[in-house]
């Protein structure tokens, strides 16, 4: 059988008509101090005088089905937390603090304590304070249990990146990912489902759930490259992975020609599921978690930090892995 995101159950264009129509339908702003100066990026930002705040809020997703077949939940909690600070980092926003939404069928504190210690190694990755939340009993509604947060973070309201500055002849550098992160999980586990596989079955010298589980990457040596850095663009990879790149401008041509290597968790799933090598890179990370777009003039400086180039933005439209275009 001939897997895709779709047929696993997740249809990214039903998703975005979705959230066109439902901000066709909220169009009330606030005025004066607290108006939105950005909207329907990878954060919102109001408007506090020479500040911005930014706000952001993500789920962990099916991620969560897998920590429950392992019972491992500790990855859970880290995986909150990163998925929102990431989407801070992604216009120049450092991130200050969040809240967590955690709704069980069944309050379990094993449970909660074990995901609470993710949280807390994912503050302190991200120097932020988690000023509290919600824990909500659904028994009728929830079968197990979701882990969601909403991130705050400040930034200068002209220093905000957002990808307008992006233009031909500027480079794509990319900082590696941990692995599959929170983006993908259906697809992966439909896929190993069909094939009669076990989370519990070796994978290297991990199990293939550990692997899966592995927490996404918290990028906050972003703050350090826009710091000395000219940064034209950032870009998370997470859901519809490298069609994020439309957020930045719809009006130039993103070429990825030389893609890291994607970690092999990605080549067994597609193996395995006969994904076609478009649909990987319209559904995963491929090793890549996070873009930065600069001046060829700072492409040194990016590589201190751990980045590497793998692409370029030319004249034209569309994203490309080579020669596959992607959107």
């Amino acid at each position: 059988m001939k897997f895709d995101y779709a047929k696993a159950g997740v249809d990214i264009k039903k998703a975005e008509k979705a959230i066109s129509t439902l901000t066709s339908i909220v169009k009330y702003r606030r005025k004066g101090f607290g108006e939105p100066i950005l909207l329907s990026h990878y954060a919102g930002v109001i408007d506090c005088g020479d500040f911005g705040i930014a706000i952001t809020t993500d789920g962990v997703g099916t991620k969560i089905l897998v920590a429950i077949a392992m019972k491992k939940y500790f990855g859970i909690g880290v995986d909150c937390v990163a998925v929102n600070v990431n989407d801070l980092l992604a216009i120049g926003a450092e991130p200050l603090a969040m809240v967590d939404y955690i709704a069980m069928q069944k309050i379990d504190e094993e449970i909660i304590a074990e995901i609470s210690k993710g949280l807390e190694e994912g503050c302190r990755i991200a120097n932020i304070t988690l000023v509290g939340g919600e824990t909500a009993t659904l028994t009728e509604m929830i079968n197990g249990f979701d882990v969601a947060g909403t991130a705050v973070g400040y930034v200068r309201k002209d220093r905000i990146i957002t990808g307008k500055n992006v233009v031909p002849g500027d480079i794509i550098m990319a900082l590696p990912s941990s692995g599959i992160h929170c983006n993908g999980l259906t697809l992966a586990r439909k896929v190993i489902e069909a094939n009669g596989l076990s989370y519990f079955d070796k994978f290297g010298d991990k199990t293939i759930g550990d692997e899966l589980l592995t927490p996404a990457r918290i990028y906050m040596e972003i703050l350090d490259i826009i710091k000395v850095c000219e940064v034209h663009g950032l870009a998370h990879i997470t859901g519809g992975a490298f069609r994020k790149l439309k957020r930045l401008r719809n009006d130039v041509k993103f070429v990825i020609d030389s893609p890291l290597k994607p970690q092999e968790i990605f080549r067994f799933i597609q193996k395995l599921g006969n994904v076609d090598e478009v649909e990987m890179y319209r559904t995963f990370n491929m090793g890549m978690g996070f873009l930065i777009i600069v001046p060829e003039s700072e492409v040194e400086k990016v590589e201190k930090f751990g980045a590497k180039r793998v692409g370029y933005v030319d004249e034209g439209e569309g994203i490309f892995v080579k020669d596959l275009r992607i959107d």
